[in-house]
């Protein structure tokens, strides 16, 4: 039999519904009301871009390109949000993207066609996630620091293979992957790789082991480790988790432009981190949600495509990003104070 619950001492008496919940469905409600707070943002500039510029916002191609541009910086985002949800950060995704794009396309890779194209972009993003995992884990160096010298470095070395100049594909079947005539009922190939990585993030995430492990080392590492988890290991994962989503990303980006370039996936690393804090991914570590991450992605891409549409200059829109970050991150105190 069920003992009633006490009123908390020097209290009201009253207690609100979420805080009478058990702690997991408390956390859920949370999480809900995150998710339909995004949808309603998202909503709203739908609606403004509806307004501004009915006859381009709301044609099925134009629709189509957001969607696709989304798709690139969002596969780098789930990636980003397994590394944030774990107490870390990753600043050298754009740069790692870059790098897996022009050597994926030198001329002596597209010899072995679209099967070395997408090889090579995916063993370089895993090499470079697995240097700043042995780093962070295993060297020592705090995350900021090892993927700042990564940023460096992979910027580096991509100028040093394209020496500034623009590389072209020449595979026939990467390139038709991004025409009109690949769209499945009418979905950009892109943006079906997108929804994959996204539904297998978030059943890693929230459905396996490695996903409770990923936020119990976020939450506080050292009772992770007190509790048997091997968090250097775990930590080496997630950074070639996220170095295999900037693999895939470079991949799709080579598809979207038909070319590699060194300037490829620039402020990359800005644009994720912010999609998954804006999402509700806790820039501190310990918790994460994949589903936030996509919708704070779809929204930063759609502010994008309204500003192009109604030409207005790239400084206010930075500016509007950079007020939407600062109020999520507002958001995320005062509700970590509140619990």
């Amino acid at each position: 039999m069920t003992q009633p619950v006490s009123p908390p001492r020097g209290g009201t008496g009253q207690a609100s519904p979420v805080s009478e919940l058990p702690a997991w469905r408390s956390l859920a409600a949370r999480a809900d009301v995150r998710t339909l707070s995004l949808l309603g943002v998202l909503a709203a500039l739908v609606v403004i871009g509806g307004i501004t510029k009915p006859d381009e916002f709301l044609d099925t191609r134009n629709l189509q390109l957001v969607l696709t541009q989304a798709s690139v910086i969002g596969v780098v985002t789930v990636g980003m949000t397994f590394v944030i949800t774990s107490g870390g950060i990753d600043l050298s995704v754009g740069a790692i993207v870059a790098l897996a794009s022009v050597w994926a396309t030198t001329v002596a890779t597209q010899e072995y066609g679209f099967a070395g194209i997408l090889f090579t972009a995916m063993i370089v993003g895993v090499g470079c996630g697995l240097v700043n995992g042995l780093l962070i884990a295993y060297g020592g160096l705090v995350p900021f620091i090892a993927t700042l010298a990564m940023l460096a470095s992979a910027r580096g070395l991509a100028l040093q293979i394209t020496d500034g100049r623009t590389q072209i594909v020449t595979v026939d079947t990467v390139l038709k992957l991004g025409e009109r005539d690949s769209y499945l009922l009418g979905i950009p190939p892109l943006v079906l790789v997108f929804a994959v990585v996204t539904v297998i993030g978030w059943l890693i995430l929230n459905r396996t082991t490695f996903g409770r492990r990923t936020v119990a080392v976020g939450g506080n590492a050292e009772a992770a480790r007190l509790a048997g988890i091997d968090v250097r290991r775990q930590r080496l994962y997630l950074y070639l988790l996220s170095g295999l989503c900037c693999g895939i990303a470079a991949f799709l980006l080579i598809i979207l432009s038909g070319s590699g370039q060194n300037t490829n996936g620039n402020l990359y690393e800005l644009d994720a981190i912010a999609a998954a804090i804006i999402g509700g991914t806790l820039l501190s570590g310990g918790r994460g949600t994949i589903t936030g991450s996509v919708l704070g992605v779809l929204i930063f891409t759609t502010i994008t495509d309204i500003f192009a549409l109604n030409n207005l200059q790239s400084d206010v829109q930075q500016i509007a990003k950079g007020a939407i970050i600062v109020a999520a991150v507002l958001v995320q105190r005062r509700t970590a104070s509140t619990t």
